[in-house]
């Protein structure tokens, strides 16, 4: 059975009249409209919220929560109603008594999840009324006590369920007004509206309502076109960061032409749009196709090479992670990153840093470098190979292999290199090893050092 929930009719206007839907309101009272909306069921939270944080993660650590302290909204007294009905055609209560008069507008007043609630949990004792226990042994609960967590757990479960589904119908109808907002000429109302729409994108349910339109997509890349505003950016772009997290949403990214803006992203001074910006592209180049070359073609590749002085660690790890997905198969990207002083940079991060996961993503993109005509040259000249020996004796496996890979492929253009003693005595070490491709790296390296080098030969006998 389904209830319709009737709507509260809301002035929005003091000269304008009375409108049911913001969708209703003249375009010359845009300011009055997103007052209107700060107000609306839209923006509260039906009680899914209430116990425990769901929204999407903020990587900057400084987002605004959801009120949470509210429900889903009653609708308006029916009682109003009738009063209103009595200016126009007579209302008649014949065959009703004022009791059942109440206990209808009682009945209508109650939400759907209520009346759920209601049917399916039906609470027979009062609050604060204790029942005596059966129960003998406290060592041994008895068969109530055993139910009683899984029941509740399956009580929230499905209010939880009750609750989701009235979240998405409260953002699929949202969406259409919100768009409006979001396309104003009001740099203000389009403020607002991006505020709406970060918040709604925190909640699953009304972030499926938001990618499945790929007008509103547009409408938020378009708002970060046209925006100067540093906080409508942080929360727009906030909001294609929590759709990332989709393939659909990253396809609907894609398709509304959001990696330019979001590559134009990487040059702001603000924090935490930064972090919005490239773990929203780096999602997009790993999980959607044709992101690559519409990163390469905005310039994506000399952004990143630029993001590389920062001192973020975790940040870094990510922008090092795109540049090995953007240069691995691509010899332009290779000489790029070339131009653009990235041998130098990813050398300086090898040395300066102790962060495993920053070390593994910046030896993968050196070993993708390692392996061109141009670049090898360069990270030699750099210091590359003293930067990777100084990681030969690190416990992580993974990084170990990509610092004798990328050695390996660098050893033959490092024969005239100097102060390689360290390095020589590590790999003599690693000759030791059980691991089959450890001893075959270490082995190729010191082949391609001491050919034609009469001191490399000599310390590796000594």
């Amino acid at each position: 059975m389904s209830y319709q929930m009737p709507q509260q009719a809301r002035p929005l206007s003091q000269n304008g009249g009375n409108y049911q839907h913001p969708g209703d309101m003249p375009l010359s009272n845009p300011k009055e409209q997103v007052a209107m909306w700060q107000q609306s069921p839209y923006m509260a939270d039906s009680g899914i919220h209430s116990a425990t944080t769901t929204q999407a993660p903020s990587l900057s650590g400084k987002e605004e929560d959801m009120d949470t302290s509210g429900g889903v909204p009653t609708p308006g007294n029916p009682q109003d109603w009738m009063e209103g009905q009595q200016q126009g055609a007579p209302f008649s209560q014949a065959g009703f008594t004022t009791d059942q008069v109440d206990e209808m507008n009682q009945q209508l007043n109650q939400t759907r999840s209520h009346r759920v609630r209601a049917a399916m949990f039906p609470e027979t004792l009062d609050e604060g009324l204790e029942i005596p226990s059966t129960q003998y042994d406290p060592a041994q609960p008895t068969a109530v006590q055993r139910l009683a967590e899984p029941s509740q757990m399956l009580k929230h479960a499905v209010v939880n369920l009750i609750n989701y589904q009235d979240d998405a119908d409260l953002a699929t109808r949202a969406v259409p007004e919100l768009i409006k907002l979001l396309n104003d000429e009001d740099q203000v109302v389009v403020s607002q509206a991006a505020m709406m729409v970060h918040r709604l994108s925190k909640k699953e349910a009304s972030r499926h309502a938001i990618m499945n339109s790929h007008q509103m997509v547009a409408a938020l890349v378009k708002a970060l076109n046209n925006s100067s505003d540093l906080e409508t950016t942080r929360v727009t772009v906030g909001a294609l960061h929590n759709l990332s997290h989709h393939r659909q949403g990253l396809l609907a990214i894609f398709k509304s032409g959001g990696i330019p803006t979001l590559v134009k992203l990487l040059s702001s001074p603000v924090e935490s749009v930064l972090f919005y910006a490239i773990t929203t592209l780096h999602s997009l180049l790993l999980h959607q196709e044709g992101s690559k070359t519409a990163v390469r073609m905005a310039g994506g590749l000399q952004k990143m090479v630029a993001l590389l002085q920062r001192n973020n660690v975790k940040f870094l790890a990510i922008v090092t992670d795109c540049l090995q997905i953007l240069a691995y198969g691509n010899q332009e990207s290779k000489l790029i990153i070339l131009a653009s002083q990235g041998p130098q940079e990813l050398v300086r991060i090898m040395r300066t840093y102790t962060y495993e996961k920053l070390l593994w993503t910046t030896s993968r993109v050196l070993k993708v470098l390692s392996v061109c005509s141009s670049n090898k040259p360069a990270l030699v000249e750099a210091g590359g190979m003293q930067a990777l020996a100084m990681h030969l004796n690190h416990q992580s496996h993974r990084l170990l292999q990509n610092c004798l890979w990328t050695l390996r492929n660098l050893s033959d253009a490092g024969t005239k290199v100097e102060n390689l003693d360290t390095l020589l005595q590590s790999l003599v070490q690693l000759l030791r090893s059980n691991d089959i491709n450890i001893v075959t790296c270490a082995a190729g390296i010191l082949s391609n050092l001491t050919c034609n080098n009469q001191r490399n030969k000599v310390t590796v006998c000594q």
